[in-house]
């Protein structure tokens, strides 16, 4: 609680604050630091180092190289983006995997466990030997699969699928790609 001189004081200062004589300091007394604060983060942001590509390494989205995922593909089935590693290597590898409406991969097995996240569209995914893309179930952008080494599996987009369907995938090489049915090709029509 204020006492009465001091509640009396403080109302008389706010009177005089508010004249218009005193306009001006207030706007310098709220301008100045928030210019000050402004002009310090531009300067920062001007004088910032570039970053070391022996620590930090980035590909933009513009700069990745996509290719048919296999000889034989169809134009515009699916492709493949290398971005670390590689199928074939020995280690980790990290590709983007991207798959368009109307096609899927035959059923086939890895040698390893392979962490898939789909980054966009909507994947369908099954598992077993017998393709049949109706059975498929799909998995919408944002989401994780996990596929067990040596299952049989099959993915892709359906057809009617609105968009193609990228994936990330991550794992440990060599992949070993090994299909059910080595008499048929490696992707199939998902009507």
């Amino acid at each position: 609680m204020f006492e009465p001189d001091r509640l009396s004081e403080l109302i008389t200062s706010a009177r005089a604050l508010a004249r218009p004589e005193f306009a001006a300091s207030r706007r310098s007394l709220v301008l100045t630091p928030l210019l000050s604060a402004f002009s310090a983060l531009l300067a920062t942001s001007a004088q910032a180092e570039t970053i070391n590509p022996t620590e930090t390494q980035i590909t933009r989205s513009e700069a990745i190289k996509w290719s048919s995922w296999l000889p034989g593909f169809p134009p515009d089935s699916a492709q493949m983006a290398t971005l670390y590693g590689g199928l074939d290597n020995p280690g980790p590898y990290v590709v983007l995997m991207k798959w368009y409406p109307g096609f899927m991969s035959a059923p086939h097995t890895y040698a390893n466990d392979r962490l898939s996240v789909v980054v966009s569209g909507i994947w369908w995914v099954n598992s077993g030997a017998d393709f049949d893309p109706a059975d498929a179930v799909p998995v919408p952008a944002g989401s994780f699969v996990r596929r067990v080494a040596r299952t049989p599996h099959y993915d892709g987009v359906i057809a009617g699928g609105k968009e193609p369907a990228v994936i990330a995938l991550f794992g440990t090489g060599p992949v070993h790609f090994q299909l059910i049915d080595a008499n048929q090709p490696a992707w199939r029509r998902a009507s």
